[in-house]
């Protein structure tokens, strides 16, 4: 054996021992049971690369949903805790940082998040990376909380509050009997403590069948489902409400219903007491109504294709025959014609998009796709239907992705024509592309007018258009929705960043399928 060839084996066993060693490293991160995830500095915005399988378990999010975010997702609209500022200090600063903060999961319901984070800095001691470790400090906090109250309750007057509590009872007892919407009281132990004359009308049932029963008895037993159940159990302890929770259910004496609940806990003068307050809605009309406005929508866009298109063709022969005979006006006419027939063409399209998402029978022919080259030839054809915008590209990924060409050019599209439609005083837009993690990143940024909080909650619902912009700027709110619809068949997210006055950044994830080795072996 030459002295090469043994270099050659050492290298090899030494790369198998450092292999061995991630893998080891691996194991141990997925086995702990804190959170732990890893951010990479040198990106912008410093985004999530890696996170273990019990930070998933803590969030609620799935690692697709979680690589390429920056970690203050977390916070949803809590937005005003000062831990806030000082983890965005440490991190610029380079420091380590222990804080307790608020979180949500992705269901909405409220955590308490301890949080370490700690930076990694290369040999030339710039911080590349930084570290969070991750641990759900809830119950430590639901025992203060409990502790506090317990303290509180020994320093009021007991007489008093009685009677004051007593009154402010009847009170409320008053306002449920009055509210044209069924609602029921319960007790810590969720047994009914009212319910009001709507309730009983709508459910045709008696207050003695009602009153002092637990609420997962009533009937037969419609509202005893597992994530009710437990979503009612977190009222009081966290007091995170219950919003807009559906129950479809063949309710005794009314038949099948679509009932809309929310839920609240009681709160008098400022303090929170073991009462829960439950809001039913009939919502069974209304669910109806949508699926009858979803068959018209689907039935009107078959029914306005076919003669759309015959009326496209017939277009193009007159455009042949006015080019013959030279006759310019009656082209150019033909042309506008022509130009108004794809805009046509092109909302019913979407329309039977929207039609096929919301019947769960879209369909997607995957194949592995170059995403540079789809980005870079989405870009160049935009640029030239809009030559005075400047649309410049920022990154490369060399990856290839499997999915449907057609529909990720068709979010492309959509998302560079609405970031050069929203922002008219500007003709700059990026589109940056990069990995995060095992995902291929898509951010397309404009600076124009930017997206409110209310509305960054909406945008990606059906026909949802925000307030601001609806007399400003023609359309039906559906470009975002199928868009949004279709990185989610991909196996990605679509998510927007943005701040009022200050631009929109509409980013999505795409998980790779291998990379495009374009430099040979």
């Amino acid at each position: 054996m030459t002295k090469n060839d043994s270099n050659i084996a050492q290298l090899k066993q030494y790369l198998h021992r450092k292999s061995n060693d991630l893998d080891l490293y691996l194991k141990a991160l997925n086995s702990a049971y804190s959170g732990i995830i890893i951010t990479d500095n040198t990106q912008f915005d410093n985004p999530i690369i890696y996170c273990n399988k019990a930070f998933e378990t803590i969030s609620g999010y799935s690692h697709n949903e979680i690589i390429g975010h920056n970690c203050r997702f977390l916070q949803g609209q809590d937005r005003s805790q000062p831990e806030r500022q000082l983890l965005k200090e440490s991190i610029s600063r380079g420091e380590e940082c222990k804080i307790e903060i608020r979180n949500y999961r992705k269901d909405g319901t409220f955590f308490w998040n301890e949080l370490f984070i700690s930076p990694v800095k290369n040999d030339e001691g710039f911080v590349t990376h930084f570290i969070g470790v991750q641990n759900d400090i809830s119950a430590r906090k639901k025992s203060e909380h409990e502790l506090r109250e317990e303290k509180n309750s020994v320093e009021l007057k007991i007489q008093q509050r009685t009677k004051e509590l007593r009154d402010k009872e009847v009170f409320l007892s008053s306002i449920i009997e009055t509210v044209r919407e069924s609602l029921v009281v319960l007790d810590a132990n969720y047994i009914v403590l009212s319910a009001n004359k709507h309730f009983l009308n709508s459910f045709k049932v008696s207050s003695e069948e009602t009153v002092g029963t637990p609420l997962f008895e009533l009937g037969n037993h419609q509202w005893d489902i597992a994530t009710l159940r437990e979503l009612l159990t977190d009222i009081l302890p966290t007091n995170n409400p219950v919003v807009d929770y559906e129950v479809d259910h063949v309710f005794p004496h009314i038949g099948r219903k679509v009932m809309l609940l929310n839920a609240y806990r009681i709160e008098f003068e400022g303090h929170y007491k073991d009462r829960i307050l439950i809001a039913i809605e009939d919502i069974t009309e209304k669910k109806e109504l949508d699926r009858r406005k979803d068959d018209f929508l689907s039935i009107a866009s078959h029914e306005l294709k076919t003669p759309l298109t015959t009326i496209k063709g017939l277009v193009q022969i007159l455009q042949r025959i006015g080019t013959e005979h030279h006759n310019t006006k009656f082209v150019s006419t033909l042309d506008k014609m022509s130009s108004y027939i794809d805009r046509l063409n092109l909302l019913i399209t979407r329309l039977l998009d929207t039609s096929k998402i919301q019947s769960g029978n879209i369909e997607l022919h995957m194949e592995p796709i170059d995403i540079d080259r789809v980005i870079r030839e989405a870009i160049e054809s935009i640029s030239y239907a809009t030559p005075d915008h400047n649309i410049c590209l920022i990154g490369s990924s060399e990856a290839i992705v499997e999915g449907d060409e057609a529909q990720i050019i068709q979010v492309v599209n959509n998302l560079l024509s609405n970031a050069i439609k929203y922002s008219p005083e500007h003709n700059k837009v990026e589109v940056s592309i990069s990995i995060v993690a095992n995902f291929v990143k898509v951010s397309i940024r404009d600076y124009g007018m930017g997206i409110n909080y209310h509305d960054k909650q909406k945008i990606f619902e059906r026909f949802y258009r925000a307030s601001h912009i609806q007399k400003k700027f023609p359309g039906l709110g559906i470009g975002l929705y199928v868009s949004h619809e279709i990185i989610s068949n991909h196996q990605g997210t679509l998510w927007v960043e943005s701040e009022v006055g200050e631009g929109a950044t509409f980013n999505f994830t795409l998980p790779i399928m291998q990379k495009n080795e374009i430099h040979g072996d």
